[in-house]
């Protein structure tokens, strides 16, 4: 009798335990497939405005009477402020302000007459109101329920302890520094423009694969990234590069850790270094 008991209960043991490898399997792939997508999505979108640039230059070069103010800097900074809220889908304020202030510009140049004594005050009150009220939101990562930590940067420089194990950071005319110290690293999400991003990767810990989405024009990212990690590179890069300044062990040591960077870098650079 305690032997039938035994083999019922292995059995049960074994169903169980393939039905686990099935569930484990099938998240891998939703995961893998999700990381796909999002990649696609983010090389559609900066392939989709740097042809949108290039066509309006086309169009002001042949068109004589080409309007002067759709290639001006205000323009330019409308068109930023789109492109990071997008892509972001518009979490944090620096495509906010990036829209106010190109439009505020672009408004005066077309409307010399109108007065902006009173419209400055209220943009002010706006911006301010903005961020008092801004709550400090966190996202699903996946079902165990991970966190992402979203920061910005604008004029300025931020430096971060992050816990979390997705990194969302945007740097504008300024700098930030985020120091994870996830042991469940899952990712990040990087947008530099006109900065520099640095992510310190060397106290952090995951297993299998990490994936970094990055955007850099005319800036710079640098990563501190441990020597035994893989690093490998899927970013496309126009009139910039990714270098890998890391000192290699001499023995190699299989840790199953690969980072995966994906992304655009225009006009820019990417540093891999390890203390």
């Amino acid at each position: 009798m305690t032997e039938i008991q035994d083999s019922r209960e292995q059995r049960r043991q074994e169903r169980q335990k393939r039905r686990e490898e099935r569930r484990q399997r099938w998240a891998n792939g939703t995961q893998g497939q999700f990381g796909i997508i999002n990649s696609r999505h983010n090389n559609v979108l900066t392939g989709a405005f740097i042809l949108f640039i290039g066509i309006v230059a086309l169009m002001r070069a042949t068109i004589p009477d080409f309007p002067d103010w759709v290639f001006d800097w205000h323009t330019g900074l409308i068109a930023f402020g789109l492109f990071i809220g997008i892509r972001h889908n518009f979490r944090g304020g620096a495509w906010l302000i990036l829209l106010l202030v190109g439009s505020i510009f672009l408004f005066r140049d077309i409307f010399p007459e109108f007065s902006f004594n009173r419209i400055w005050p209220v943009v002010l009150i706006v911006v301010g109101l903005f961020i008092i009220m801004r709550p400090r939101r966190r996202w699903k990562w996946d079902a165990a329920k991970t966190t992402e930590g979203a920061s910005d940067s604008f004029f300025s420089e931020d430096i971060d302890y992050s816990k979390d194990d997705f990194v969302d950071s945007t740097s504008i005319f300024g700098g930030a520094k985020k120091i994870v110290i996830s042991k469940n690293f899952k990712g990040g999400d990087l947008l530099s423009i006109f900065g520099g991003t640095e992510l310190d990767l060397s106290q952090a810990d995951f297993t299998g694969v990490a994936v970094i989405e990055l955007t850099t024009i005319f800036g710079g990212t640098k990563l501190l990234v441990p020597s035994n990690w893989s690093v490998k590179s899927e970013a496309v890069t126009i009139f910039g590069g990714i270098e890998d300044k890391r000192r290699m062990q001499t023995v190699t040591e299989t840790t199953g850790k690969t980072l995966l960077i994906r992304g655009t870098v225009i006009f820019g650079g990417i540093d891999i270094k390890s203390f």
